[in-house]
């Protein structure tokens, strides 16, 4: 009886235990300081899922980013919207920005905050080329403002924040500092640092997105770092377009390198590797297949100038072509998505001068004198054997061959190669001296 009063007692002691835990939770955190796409959001994803199934009482997401894609946007504001653990947006550190999407993600939180000397906003979307001329289409761009506007609504007002500030970020391209997005009540806090921003928010109610009200209690909590897988990291740098484009221009020129040394299977084999991997990275990109056209037109005057010589027209063209379809390769909807001039410039012209280089090889070669095969005895310096009238002998290279002269020439005379017929070798008499070769007696 005493024993199992005891196992009671034990049992009690566990369960206090394991909630005092559980109400003692960690606060994880994250840090995105880059642009906003499907490696961002897929990291965002994993993060509020780990801070789920460790029972965390909130996740902490310092913020610094340019913007980015709109699809990835939504993907992590229904992420956001619906965790069932309350998510904290901080934009940090001074000087960092939320600009485009992020302001979007930090309006979707449960807990906005900025730190001293930040700014939000500028969130109008953006498209560079319409479907007509270049131009953007008038009709597609206002469709894409309203959505933009009525998301930015949408998650403002659940949240209980300024619906005409946020709404003003979208359709007038508005940005805050810290300051004026806490007086236009965009934001919850202006903190210094996470200890700050949670001594701040002690104990205060703010609106989950269901409507319902809730607080958290997290001074003196471990603050606990959640970082990115390694399949994520290589993924995030691929994601840069600058990186995507210089691995698609090493493939080619390593399957171009393949081809005109066929056998080396090293080229071909890297080739073939680095445009899988530019070719997955891409596929997560807004690309425009139009300039993946561009890029192999470019390729082939490269090689078609190498097999002839056009003087290098055929070179300037490739490098301008390469060039525009690198600097359109990526719709980005900001500069840090899109191939920057400098890198285009960068794979583009040592391309154009590694074709020069070849065809110089190629012009020099067709300029030498054959010295090979049977075009390479034209010329020769040799001596008669025997008299030529018109036949004989003669002694060309340390070999005996038949010959045949026009004109008569006599046994040991010098003789020059003119032409040859099969084995039979045309001549005519000479008076330049034998260099090099065989001794001739």
């Amino acid at each position: 009886m005493r024993i199992s009063q005891n196992l009671r007692i034990l049992l009690c002691f566990a369960v206090a235990a394991f909630l005092s835990h559980a109400a003692s939770a960690d606060v994880l955190k994250i840090t995105v300081n880059d642009t906003i796409q499907p490696i961002t959001a897929e990291y965002i994803a994993r993060a509020i899922d780990e801070a789920h199934r460790r029972n965390c009482q909130a996740l902490l997401i310092e913020m610094n980013t340019p913007g980015g894609l709109v699809s990835s946007t939504r993907d992590i504001i229904e992420k956001i919207t619906s965790s069932p653990v309350p998510v904290i947006v901080y934009v940090t550190p001074t000087g960092a920005h939320a600009g485009s999407a992020g302001i979007f993600i930090l309006e979707s939180a449960d807990v906005a905050a900025m730190s001293a000397g930040t700014a939000a906003g500028a969130a109008h979307p953006v498209i560079l080329f319409g479907p007509v001329q270049g131009k953007p289409d008038d009709d597609m761009k206002k469709k894409m403002e309203n959505d933009a506007a009525a998301l930015m609504r949408s998650v403002a007002a659940k949240r209980g924040r300024s619906i005409e500030a946020a709404e003003s970020a979208v359709r007038e391209s508005q940005s805050f500092t810290e300051q004026e997005a806490l007086q236009k009540h965009l934001i919850d806090y202006v903190a210094t640092s996470p200890d700050d921003l949670f001594r701040q928010m002690d104990g205060k109610p703010f609106n989950r997105f269901n409507g319902a009200g809730a607080s958290l209690s997290l001074k003196a909590q471990p603050v606990v770092g959640f970082e990115m897988t390694l399949k994520e990291h290589i993924l995030d740098e691929l994601m840069d377009p600058n990186i995507a484009f210089i691995i698609l221009a090493i493939g080619v020129l390593a399957l171009y390198a393949e081809l005109n040394h066929p056998g080396a299977v090293l080229p071909g084999t890297v080739g073939v590797v680095f445009i899988v991997v530019a070719a997955f990275a891409l596929n997560l990109l807004p690309v425009r297949f139009a300039s993946l056209v561009l890029i192999a037109v470019a390729f082939a005057l490269f090689a078609l100038e190498a097999k002839f010589a056009s003087h290098g027209v055929l070179t300037i063209g490739g490098v301008v072509l390469l060039t525009l379809g690198g600097l359109l390769l990526v719709d980005g909807p900001i500069p840090e998505m899109r191939v920057r001039l400098i890198t285009a410039l960068a794979v583009s012209v040592p391309f154009g001068l590694i074709t020069a280089f070849l065809m110089g090889i190629a012009l020099r070669a067709r300029r030498n004198k054959i010295v090979t095969g049977a075009q390479g005895m034209i010329g020769e310096l040799g001596v008669a054997e025997t008299a030529l009238s018109p036949l004989g002998k003669v002694l060309v290279h340390g070999e005996i061959w038949d010959g045949t002269a026009a004109t008569a020439i006599g046994a040991g005379q010098r003789i020059v190669v003119r032409g040859i017929d099969g084995l039979t070798l045309r001549v005519e008499a000479s008076s330049e001296p034998i260099t090099g070769g065989p001794p001739v007696i």
